[in-house]
Order: C-alpha cells, then sequence, then structure tokens
C-alpha cells in the first residue's frame, strides 16, 4: 500500500515537472492559434458553420496527432529512455554499432534534416510566443501599443541571459506556474461554453468533414493555421528522457488536453456570440479586471515555453556535435546533479540575434505566424517516415502493420505540411531557409571530417608497422607517460608520426587513446573502457561513450585502473594532432564548402578543452591538410 502510494506520488510530481518543460509551448498556442485560423488572409467569414468546422478540426487534430500519433507510438521509439529526433535517427541504425565516417545515408539526411528544421524554428518560437502574450496590454489600453515591440524584447533579451545560469534554481516553479496556467484556460474556456453549449457540437467530426467538403479552397489554407494548435507536439517525445513516458502521458490526460479543449471551445463560443471578437479571442474571453494578471500569466507562461524549446536546442546540439555533426563547442553544465541541464553559449547568443531579429523584422505575431508552422510539420513528416523504419528494424513488425501506421499518419502530417507550404511566400521561406543554412552546416561538417579522416589514413602507416619502425629508429626512450589521441584506433595519430620524425624519441609508456561514440544515449562506465596491450608500456584504449555522454579523458584514464592499467593522470603528457585545413580544388566537396569546413574547424572549440584535458599538459603538434 505505502509503495503504491509512494509511486503514486511520484508520478504526480514529474507529471507536475513535465507541464513546464514539455507542455508549454503547445499549452501556449491558444493565444494566438484560433485567430490565425480567422485571418482575413483566409477570408473565411465568422459564421457558426465556420467556427463548429475548425473546432472540429482542432479537436480531432490533437486527438489523431498528439495522442495517437505521438503519445501511443512515436514514444514507443524510445532509444534506451531518451527521444528526439537524433536519437531517433540513431536508434533506425543501431544495428550498425559505431558511427561510421562515410556517406550520407537516406535516413541520416532524414534526420539532419528533422534537426534542422528543429533549429529553424526553433528561432521563431520564442518570437511568437513572447509577441502574442504582451500583444494582451494592447487590449487593455491602446497607450502600450508603440512600446510593445520595446517590451518583448527586453524580455527576450532578459530569457536569454537568464540561460547561462541554468535552469534548476527556477526549474521547481515552471510546473505549478504552468498548471495555474492551463486552470486558468479552462476555467475561461468552461464560462464561455456554459454560455454557449451548441459549441460542443463540433465534438463531431462530420463537422470537420463537412467543412473541408463545402470549401475546399479556404479550408486547405485554414489548415495551415490549424496546425498552430499542434507546434510543440515534438517535445513531447524530444523530453521523454528528462521525465518518462508515464508521468507525460499523465500529464496530457489529466491536465494539458481537457484544458486545451475547453479553451478552443470557449473561444469558438465566444466568436458565435461576438464574431467580432476574433480580432484577440483569448484575451477577450476575460473580464476586464482579469486582463492585466492574465497579461502578466501569459507572459511568465511564453517565458518558460521559450525556456524549454532553448533547453532542447542545447541538448540537441550536443546529440549532433557527438554524433559528428557539428564541430565542436563550449558546453557548459548548469547543474551538478542534473546531467541534461547544459548550456551552449554560442547557440545561445546566435540565437537571441535571431529572435529579435525576427521581431524586429514581423512586429505583430499574426505576421511571424505566417512563418510559423511549416518547419514543425516538416519535422513531424520525418518522424513519421523515421518510426516507420523503427518498426521494421526495431519492433520487427510486418509490411501490413507498417503501412498501416505509417501510411495513416504520413497522410495527416503531409496534408498540414502541404498547406503550411502556402505560407511560404508570406514568411513560412523563414524557417525552411534556416533550415537549409543549419542542415548545409552539418552535411559540411561531416563531409569535411570524412575527408580528413581518408587522408590522414592515406599519410600515414598502420600504427602496428609504425610502432615496429619508431622502435628501431627512435634514438631514446624518455620517461614518462605519453597519451596521443586518435579518431581511428589503428592508424598512426600524426601527432606520433611527427615527434618520432623531429624528435626521435618515445616515451616508456604510450597510450592511444580513441573515443567511439555509439548509437545509443549512454554506455554504463563498466562497459566504456577496453585497455589492449600492443607491446611493453605501449596500450591502446578505447573509449565507447554514448550521444549525450559528456567526455573526461583525465576520469576516463582514471578508469584504466579497473583494467590493469594504473596512468597517473597528474603526470602524463597529452599528445593531439593540431590539424590545419587548406581548401583546395581536389575531388571532394565544392571548393566554398571546403572554404566553409575550414571556417567552421578554425572556430571549433580546441579538443584540449573539449575533452576536459588541463592545457598545462598538453602539446599540440601542428600538420597542414588539403582537402
Amino acid at each position: 500500500m505505502a509503495a503504491d502510494i509512494s509511486r503514486h506520488t511520484r508520478l504526480s510530481t514529474l507529471a507536475l515537472a513535465a507541464l513546464g518543460v514539455v507542455y508549454g509551448d503547445i499549452g501556449t498556442s491558444p493565444l494566438y492559434a484560433l485567430r490565425e485560423c480567422f485571418h482575413p488572409s483566409h477570408s473565411l467569414a465568422v459564421t457558426d458553420a465556420h467556427v463548429l468546422g475548425v473546432l472540429s478540426l482542432i479537436i480531432w487534430s490533437l486527438l489523431l496527432v498528439v495522442t495517437v500519433k505521438y503519445l501511443v507510438f512515436v514514444l514507443r521509439a524510445d532509444n534506451e529512455g531518451e527521444g528526439g529526433i537524433l536519437a531517433l535517427m540513431a536508434l533506425s541504425q543501431r544495428h550498425k554499432g559505431h558511427i561510421p565516417s562515410r556517406r550520407l545515408e537516406v535516413v541520416v539526411v532524414l534526420g539532419l534534416l528533422g534537426a534542422a528544421l528543429v533549429y529553424g524554428d526553433g528561432i521563431i518560437t520564442p518570437a511568437i510566443s513572447v509577441l502574442s502574450a504582451v500583444e494582451g496590454l494592447e487590449m487593455a489600453t491602446p497607450l502600450f501599443k508603440p512600446y510593445l515591440i520595446v517590451i518583448a524584447v527586453v524580455v527576450l533579451v532578459v530569457l536569454f541571459i537568464f540561460q547561462g545560469r541554468g535552469t534548476g534554481r527556477i526549474g521547481r516553479i515552471f510546473g505549478p506556474v504552468i498548471l495555474v496556467w492551463f486552470v486558468t484556460l479552462a476555467v475561461l474556456g468552461l464560462v464561455s461554453i456554459v454560455q454557449t453549449p451548441g459549441v460542443l457540437l463540433s465534438g463531431n467530426p462530420v463537422f470537420a468533414l463537412s467543412f473541408l467538403l463545402k470549401n475546399p479552397g479556404q479550408a486547405f489554407g485554414v489548415l495551415g493555421s490549424v496546425f498552430l494548435v499542434l507546434t510543440g507536439a515534438e517535445a513531447l517525445y524530444v523530453d521523454m528522457g528528462h521525465f518518462g513516458k508515464a508521468p507525460i502521458r499523465a500529464g496530457w490526460f489529466a491536465v494539458v488536453l481537457p484544458a486545451l479543449l475547453l479553451q478552443y471551445l470557449g473561444q469558438g463560443a465566444l466568436l458565435i456570440r461576438s464574431p467580432e471578437a476574433v480580432a484577440n479571442p483569448f484575451y477577450l474571453l476575460a473580464p476586464d479586471w482579469l486582463l492585466y494578471p492574465l497579461v502578466g500569466l501569459a507572459t511568465a507562461a511564453t517565458v518558460i515555453a521559450s525556456q524549454a524549446m532553448l533547453s532542447g536546442a542545447f541538448s540537441l546540439t550536443h546529440q549532433a556535435i557527438q554524433l559528428g555533426y557539428l564541430p565542436r563547442m563550449t558546453i557548459t553544465h548548469t547543474s551538478a546533479a542534473q546531467i541534461g541541464q547544459i548550456y551552449v553559449p554560442f547557440l545561445n547568443w546566435a540565437m537571441l540575434v535571431g529572435t529579435i531579429s525576427l521581431v524586429l523584422f514581423f512586429q505583430t505575431s499574426s505576421n511571424l505566424a505566417a512563418a510559423y508552422g511549416i518547419a514543425v510539420s516538416g519535422t513531424m513528416v520525418i518522424t513519421s517516415i523515421l518510426t516507420s523504419v523503427v518498426s521494421r528494424r526495431i519492433w520487427r513488425w510486418g509490411w501490413p502493420a507498417t503501412l498501416a501506421m505509417s501510411g495513416t499518419f504520413l497522410l495527416v502530417d503531409v496534408t498540414f505540411f502541404s498547406a503550411n507550404a502556402l505560407k511560404i511566400p508570406q514568411g513560412g521561406w523563414l524557417p525552411l531557409a534556416l533550415g537549409a543554412l543549419f542542415f548545409l552546416l552539418m552535411t559540411t561538417w561531416h563531409r569535411g571530417r570524412a575527408l580528413v579522416n581518408q587522408h590522414i589514413r592515406s599519410i600515414t602507416p598502420p600504427l602496428v608497422d609504425f610502432l615496429g619502425d619508431a622502435a628501431l629508429h627512435a634514438k631514446a626512450k624518455v620517461p614518462g607517460y605519453a597519451v596521443f589521441m586518435t579518431h581511428d584506433p589503428d592508424t598512426t595519430p600524426p601527432a606520433l608520426q611527427q615527434n618520432v620524425r623531429h624528435n626521435q624519441c618515445l616515451h616508456e609508456h604510450v597510450i592511444f587513446l580513441t573515443v567511439m561514440t555509439q548509437r545509443v544515449p549512454y554506455v554504463p562506465c563498466d562497459r566504456q573502457v577496453n585497455v589492449i596491450q600492443l607491446d611493453a608500456g605501449v596500450h591502446r584504449v578505447i573509449v565507447q561513450h554514448g550521444f549525450l555522454d559528456m567526455p573526461d579523458i583525465p576520469g576516463i584514464l582514471k578508469e584504466c585502473q579497473k583494467k590493469d592499467l594504473t596512468v597517473p593522470v597528474p603526470a602524463v603528457t597529452f599528445f593531439l594532432s593540431r590539424l590545419i585545413f587548406l581548401a583546395t580544388p581536389k575531388p571532394g566537396m565544392a571548393l566554398w564548402r571546403e572554404k566553409l569546413f575550414v571556417f567552421l574547424a578554425r572556430n571549433s572549440t580546441r579538443a584540449s578543452s573539449f575533452f576536459r584535458i588541463p592545457s598545462e599538459q598538453v602539446i599540440e603538434i601542428g600538420l597542414v591538410v588539403e582537402i
């Protein structure tokens, strides 16, 4: 009995915490979603039939996409408890083990496209969320109108500045604040529904089908705005590793879904009573005395939603770096207790510049809504495709079951993506352009690294052969320990080759250390380190890391003692190859992409810093590589 109570208490606590992190984005969609469905660009009159039809589309979109697709099926595709587009991509290739440096496969291309679209959409989310919240001040008095942009920019600057301090201190209040937000949504909506109970008829899918069939042209355009109620659904999957499936599902069914349904139905009831309320149905639901507190609560909710999005972007970047699709960047832990709480300074400031630029350019949330949605819908299409791959390779489903699942979800996802594509001329091009930029960066970095590794293998002999020659030609044995880091355990590190060639000496104890990233989020400590003795005083250490593990070379060397290799870490000299790249017209990549790769490499974090190697123990030996 006590165990059951404890289990329910833990589930409730995690579900409450998940509200702020997982459901912040989708929970703030009522600020603008229904309003945009009746945007003048759709030429859709605010009639009872149209309101019921749009509401029916919203209701069944939430049920089919979020409830059925994500909560029932996609959450099953967990990579040892972790989710997200890159984790899903790695899971679909789990049978291949270590990530190779080869040409990109179709599955990898899809995963990188999905990740790139997440970045593009991530810059828009804080802008539209905060703008839509502060626009409520204009409903209270026109005096605020000239200052809305300034207020939004100030809120965003404070949000991004705070990232470096981490979310640990305020994380415990995220859940309660968002809970108050959802309760407020539910109460406001319920009060309106009581006044116009006929709006409940929209729960019948016949109204959605009738709307689509009677107004096919208009309805298809409106679908792009209906999709706004689903933005943030990917967070259910991305944040699975932080909370687990059960709390996420409990939060949705117990709090989020009922609150959203009541809120959208309440806004619809308001439009049936007062069609002119379409200007801002969310804030016009509230009585005048509640307007200012509601603006404050909405702003807090959008800040929390943006905070969760930024944390997801940091996590995605960490995964991409470990998987070899982005150059090394400085990553800071913001919590000693939670390994998932990290901060990426460069990405944070780049996204701040991008987000503020959007606010200044688009000015209003309605203008930004035209740019919002296409990236998310594209990611959802890719998620459905990769989930179908996982169902075949990992779940061992037959073709009929796989096609039934993927066909149904792809039909819905492609329809939404096509409807959002209509918004490309009005601003939808923006997230696509940003996504294309990130995709270009990731594929260029991956291809450039493959070319570099290929070049190094061509100019350096196999390690075993070189060690035999070095033992003959080295004129002296230097006391102490030397660690040479190498990408390929069978290839001679350029730093070793250069050291022997110029200094004609070897250390008494030599360790060749290779870090390999597996297609799993974490590798247990007892399985991370493998020590192989090559010769007297010469060892090869291969480290298996997951794509969410944080590399710590000194810590790894201490673990070698458990494998009968004692390494006095403070006395070790680390030899790193400092590769200097030159772009050339050689076959491989276009010259402009090679120059881009060189630029990324020059601005990446030094290996010594990334792997937490004490700088005073590092010797870097340069090597010019033409690509």
